[in-house]
């Protein structure tokens, strides 16, 4: 068993951490924004006064942050992470951030002598309790096998993509597919339900078919339903798409419909679902889906 600490246990880091502290691993914990979940203090984790301490008491530190500045701060600021790591320690960033910042943040950290993982993941709130998220990872083969019995704790489909960073650049395709799905399937919905037919009907007949997916079986629901508290925020896919945006600029990369849905996104509650981007087309429309 591993001393194992986890910064970042909110909606998600929390079950991803009770899974690691199920399988026995002695969780080192850190309090910041909120306090720390009561569950993983009364299943044996301990609070330490700041990262640094985390760092020392621990042999793999995971990260579980909102986005590129949380992370920087979580490793560099004075009480961070780096100032209680020594050789042969390892990072494990599981948020998702900058690529770029990722290769600049993994090269700090094994310039000290650790290894250093970059490893989003897609699943949300329901894939980080259920322990099948999907985790994409970047780094060195022989760190990524090391800390592999880990990720199988919090995930089902777990893949090595690349070196450092390309992790990051993977999810940052997830968040594309989704986004472009969630309004897909929100322009799908509206359609049937402004023309009279049963949108919960059309959404059955669907999923046996090509048009079958996760987004439409999950948040296709929420959209009938009205059912928008969060499992992933629109604040967080619009931090997402920002990034695809950004790079693909960088690249001299086209991202037509990735601009589109985060404009539709702006239109939207930002602490809503992701699923609620239909909303925004309602208002388009004037009409709502649950509405026949």
């Amino acid at each position: 068993m591993s001393n194992i600490g986890f910064i970042g246990v909110g909606i998600m880091g929390a079950p991803m951490a009770g899974h690691l502290q199920a399988a026995g691993h002695q969780l080192y914990l850190v309090s910041h924004s909120s306090p720390l979940p009561q569950e993983l203090l009364d299943g044996g984790a301990i609070e330490c006064a700041t990262r640094t301490e985390v760092a020392e008491k621990s042999d793999i530190i995971f990260i579980m942050v909102p986005d590129t500045p949380q992370v920087e701060e979580t490793l560099f600021a004075e009480d961070g992470v780096e100032n209680g790591l020594s050789a042969g320690k390892t990072v494990v960033d599981m948020s998702s951030i900058s690529p770029s910042a990722t290769k600049d943040f993994a090269a700090a950290i094994e310039d000290i002598g650790c290894d250093y993982l970059d490893a989003p993941v897609s699943g949300g709130e329901v894939g980080a309790k259920a322990a099948s998220l999907t985790i994409m990872v970047g780094g060195k083969h022989e760190v990524f096998e090391r800390i592999k019995p880990l990720f199988e704790l919090m995930g089902q489909n777990i893949t090595l993509v690349g070196d450092v960073g390309a992790g990051q650049t993977c999810k940052i395709s997830n968040q594309i597919i989704v986004a472009l799905t969630i309004e897909a399937v929100s322009e799908a919905l509206l359609f049937a339900s402004k023309a009279g037919v049963d949108p919960a009907q059309v959404r059955n007949a669907l999923m046996g078919g090509f048009a079958g997916s996760k987004i439409l079986e999950v948040h296709g629901e929420r959209m009938i339903n009205r059912t928008f508290n969060p499992g992933f925020r629109i604040a967080l896919h619009q931090k997402d798409l920002n990034l695809a945006l950004e790079n693909a600029r960088q690249l001299g990369v086209s991202l037509p419909n990735t601009a589109t849905a985060q404009e539709l996104f702006n239109a939207c509650d930002k602490d809503d679902d992701h699923s609620a981007m239909v909303k925004a087309l309602e208002q388009l429309a004037k009409h709502q889906v649950a509405d026949s």
